[in-house]
């Protein structure tokens, strides 16, 4: 049989902080066959250059829009997990027109507090003196769930530790100076989807049901069994909600 023909609306996945597009890896491979799938690595990841010492949502978006325009995708439904959720809401909020849908995992919309974007900002100092192994080894537990598989444990790792410590740097200061997108989310004139894994605990199921509750048409799904990254630990159930998601929209 020949090859199908991507028909369906293309999907744009931002990935989370301190990976790259791999972390989209299921995804990819389960919904490129009908659909074009676009997995950019966020500036400073991945293959892309270093970046500056500090970096903006702003600059994100503006990369990810770039990125489309180069690519002739006009509208989309667009996905973040985590960071990558937040810079979704930014891309949302400069270029909401071309979005279909928009998929929210295991993220929250507020600025950090005082308290939290001096703890990124001396995360970013110890990234820079130390590099990125003491740091991937600590969180680890926390990206993913201590039962994760530990092929996906292994893969989680090795992302973090082969992103460039300037880079995670610069993101970390971003996130610290980032706005609040929750007002944006009241004015989503689009259907969304709001996933956390139910053993997340650095965005837990209360800021998922807050989201949930903020936007105007949206579903929340828990998956269980899952922590920071449920795309990765549970690919088939989180595959088969954006799936059904993906039919909606």
């Amino acid at each position: 049989m020949p090859p199908l023909t991507p028909t369906g609306t293309p999907l744009v996945l931002i990935h989370g902080h301190p990976f790259d597009h791999t972390m989209w890896t299921p995804q990819i491979e389960a919904f490129s066959p009908a659909r074009r799938v676009v997995a950019p690595d966020l500036r400073g990841y991945g293959r892309t250059p270093a970046t500056p010492a500090v970096t903006r949502f702003a600059d994100f978006a503006a990369d990810i829009e770039a990125l489309l325009d180069e690519l002739e995708v006009e509208t989309f439904v667009l996905a973040g997990l985590s960071m990558g959720g937040q810079i979704a809401m930014d891309c949302y909020g400069r270029f909401g027109e071309r979005v279909q849908g928009l998929v929210l995992a295991d993220t929250f919309p507020a600025a950090d507090t005082p308290e939290a974007a001096r703890t990124r900002n001396e995360t970013a100092d110890r990234l820079l003196r130390e590099g990125m192994r003491g740091y991937a080894d600590e969180v680890l537990k926390r990206m993913v769930a201590p039962y994760a598989d530990p092929q996906v444990k292994a893969h989680v790792h090795r992302m973090m530790t082969d992103t460039a410590p300037r880079s995670a740097a610069a993101a970390l200061r971003a996130r610290a100076q980032r706005p609040d997108y929750t007002d944006l989310l009241t004015k989503v004139t689009v259907p969304a989807l709001v996933v956390v894994g139910a053993d997340d605990t650095y965005t837990p199921v209360s800021d998922a049901e807050a989201m949930h509750a903020a936007l105007p048409d949206s579903m929340l799904r828990v998956i269980e069994g899952a922590a920071h990254l449920p795309n990765l630990e549970r690919p088939e159930e989180f595959n088969e909600m954006l799936g059904e998601f993906l039919v909606r929209v």
